[in-house]
This record gives structure tokens, sequence and C-alpha cells, in this order.
């Protein structure tokens, strides 16, 4: 197992990547995502903070997180996320006892600046199309892409073709 070590900033802002345990589609329903997403809910209702994008796809999630001024705990929240999704979802159980629904580990970055801020929220946004899931952001359910159509960030068209700051990133 390798160690990883995570840097933890209170009102920090960060990209994470959660996949599902051995990237099986289990956010691939309409009730999955209604779960997942009351999961955040009650999570962010427990231990705010702000989520200014998300993509859900049917084995992974991207999302960014802007933490509150007094708070750095990431990964109590992510825990509690999985926790309230997996409360009643049938699966298998590993030797730990626990259901085996999500990867042990999540992928995080600490956003930089304004133009990691940017480049993180256009891969967030084109990754259905590069999953091959659509021929552009706008036609995916789950996403915040919209929100960012309607307050004139993005036009409905964008991401139809890769984009080059996006091109090398790799966060799967």
């Amino acid at each position: 197992m390798k160690y990883v070590r995570r840097i933890y900033i209170a009102g920090a802002c960060y990209f994470f990547t959660v996949v599902t345990y051995q990237r099986k589609p289990l956010l691939c329903t309409e009730y999955a995502v209604a779960r997942l997403r009351s999961a955040f809910q009650l999570t962010m209702k427990k231990r705010p903070f702000s989520m200014p994008a998300i993509v859900i796809l049917p084995d992974h999630l991207h999302c960014i997180w802007h933490l509150p001024d007094n708070d750095d705990d990431f990964s109590k929240r992510w825990a509690a996320i999985k926790h309230y999704f997996s409360i009643g979802m049938s699966s298998e159980i590993n030797h730990r006892r626990e259901k085996k629904i999500w990867q042990a580990r999540f992928w995080d970055h600490i956003i930089r600046n304004e133009k990691d801020w940017q480049r993180h929220l256009d891969y967030i946004h084109y990754n259905p199309v590069k999953h091959g899931h659509v021929k552009k952001p706008f036609d995916w359910p789950h996403s915040s892409f919209k929100r960012y159509v309607k307050e004139g960030w993005y036009d409905p068209d964008w991401g139809d073709h890769l984009l080059r700051d996006i091109k090398n990133m790799e966060h799967e």
C-alpha cells in the first residue's frame, strides 16, 4: 500500500476524484445519483463546505470543494459521504467488514491559483466527453456544467473537442 501524504489547509480549495470499488458502474442509476446527492447534503449540514463544481460518472466522480476558513478536514467529510451513500446498499463485505462500494482512497489536489482552478473546472466538465458518454458536456445530466452555462461561464457548445489545457491532465 502506498503512503499518501495529504495537504490539509483550512479554507483551501481542493479538486477530488473518488472511484467506486473496482470501477463498478454503481453510479449509473437515478436512484444512486439521488443517494449520492443526499449523502453530500447530509454531510454538508454536519460539516459545511461549498462545492462549486461536480460531475458524477458511472464509476467515479470529480468535484471541487472550498472548505470553511476554520476547517481543513476533507477526509472526514469523504468518509461521511461514502458512509451515508453506502447505508442500505447491498454489497459484498471485505476483510475489515466494509462494503465493497468505494475504493478506500481518493485523489486530492489543492487548487493553487485561478488558472489551476479553471483547468480543473474544465477537466470536470469535459470528463463525460472524455469517457465517451456524450458528445459535449451540455448533454451530461449529472454535472454542474449547465449551471455555469446559465451564469455565462461557458457556451452551451463548449467542450465538443479536447482542449489543449486539459489534454495531459490525468486524475482518474
